[in-house]
């Protein structure tokens, strides 16, 4: 695979996922187009060599592995992990707000999104709801009305001649999203659209209502190249569903000879303590529904290696003294190897060495970030993960512009650079990244 037709299988994953919930049923289908099955509920049987499948916990978190044919599970397993969910506006469960003739959403700030870059969007509504069937079960289904319904509205400057200054957002009273207008004196309201759709969606399913519902707002405007050359990518949810296309790719890519691991999940964006977030027993559950012999999971554990993939910051070219001079980020150079001395990223001084020498097995150097040490940190997964597995672990992720806005800002070459790295450390055998003590 090339890098064009690399980033042609990443736009399309982008506009399929449209939430984690999608973005997952996406990672889902290409697994079981590549080999992979579902592993079976409620069992404890180690898989065979050679075995590849996939568990799904909540809808929005995955793991896909690989037993390999040349190993077995004390040999260590080579892991990546990223996270599904992005920086948005979610619905609130009784969101209809009837303003004048106006209908209007409440919504809610989910994670750390930047809020002016949300502002006079053509936005969208995708989820998952929970439905009463006419047989009285219940039932989950995803949606995607996937056209443009939504828009805040700015407000006109002559109405606040400081915007250009100083522009505070109320949360509650400034974000709510514009859905319709009274067509004959009557609004409508969003459950009786949620229905509608579900059964546009699924025409043979009998369903008899939508008692509650998981909808996130998000930008229909697709990926693009910009730039003179096209060097450029900018696009929605990028932060983090890039690195979850990487992994997808990377774990599909080989023989099926080493034993490897894909771990995905949600709510990374606001702190990961869900039941499927990292903070949960998802991972390890499922270490020991694989691995039944504790003494055997313990080794397969000691010697395995985490890749946490979850973009990095690149120095900003209009805002340079926002960055640390000595570890300027550069779009399109290299993958990034992500430090923080308070371990907000799980890398270490033994971690970045091993990523290092997998860079070096591709003929790339990578960069290096380290945040202002006047400045707060972000996190990532890694250190959560790593603590809960006792793992050693590496944060890296591809150098981003604009992190957290709507539209996110990377390199052409940059998805296809840390693929090259990732897909790499999947085939490499666990030997030749051990360090001797």
């Amino acid at each position: 695979m090339n890098q064009t037709i690399f980033n042609s299988h990443l736009f399309s994953f982008l506009k399929k996922s449209a939430s984690p919930y999608h973005a997952v049923f996406q990672m889902k289908h290409f697994l079981e187009d590549h080999g992979f099955s579902q592993l079976p509920d409620r069992t404890n049987i180690p898989p065979g060599p050679g075995s590849a499948f996939y568990h799904i916990r909540d809808n929005g978190s995955l793991i896909a592995c690989i037993f390999g044919k040349e190993e077995q599970p004390e040999d260590g397993f080579r892991i990546l992990a990223a996270h599904t969910d992005s920086p948005c506006l979610q619905v609130k469960p009784l969101p209809d707000i009837a303003q004048d003739t106006y209908l209007k959403l409440g919504v809610e700030i989910y994670g750390g999104p930047l809020l002016q870059t949300w502002f006079d969007r053509d936005l969208s509504l995708a989820g998952r709801t929970c439905c009463l069937m006419q047989d009285g079960s219940l039932a989950v289904f995803l949606i995607d009305f996937k056209r443009p319904m939504l828009v805040i509205p700015s407000l006109a400057i002559h109405f606040n001649r400081e915007a250009n200054k100083k522009n505070e957002i109320n949360a509650q009273d400034d974000l709510p999203p514009l859905l319709a207008q009274a067509v004959a004196g009557q609004l409508p309201n969003l459950k009786t659209l949620l229905f509608e759709q579900i059964k546009q969606e699924n025409p043979l399913e009998k369903i008899k209502e939508v008692l509650t519902f998981d909808l996130f707002c998000y930008d229909t405007q697709v990926p693009a190249f910009t730039g003179h050359k096209e060097e450029f990518i900018c696009g929605g949810k990028l932060d983090n569903l890039l690195s979850c296309f990487v992994g997808m790719q990377s774990i599909t890519a080989g023989q099926m000879n080493k034993n490897c691991l894909l771990l995905c999940t949600n709510h990374e964006e606001n702190g990961s303590v869900s039941v499927a977030g990292a903070g949960s027993d998802f991972a390890e559950s499922f270490f020991k529904r694989v691995i039944p012999d504790p003494t055997t999971r313990l080794r397969a554990l000691e010697k395995s290696f985490l890749i946490s993939m979850d973009n990095s910051h690149a120095t900003h070219p209009n805002f340079i003294s926002k960055s640390d001079k000595g570890h300027k980020i550069f779009l399109n150079k290299a993958p990034v190897i992500k430090i923080n001395a308070n371990q907000r990223y799980a890398t270490n001084s033994m971690s970045a060495a091993i990523y290092k020498k997998i860079c070096s097995e591709v003929q790339m150097k990578p960069q290096e970030f380290v945040m202002r040490s006047d400045m707060a940190c972000g996190s990532t997964i890694g250190p959560m993960t790593a603590a809960r597995l006792g793992i050693q672990t590496v944060d890296v992720g591809i150098p981003t512009l604009a992190m957290h806005s709507i539209r996110e800002f990377t390199g052409t070459a940059d998805p296809f650079l840390l693929y090259r790295t990732t897909a790499k450390f999947l085939e490499m055998d666990m030997e030749e990244l051990a360090i001797r003590p």
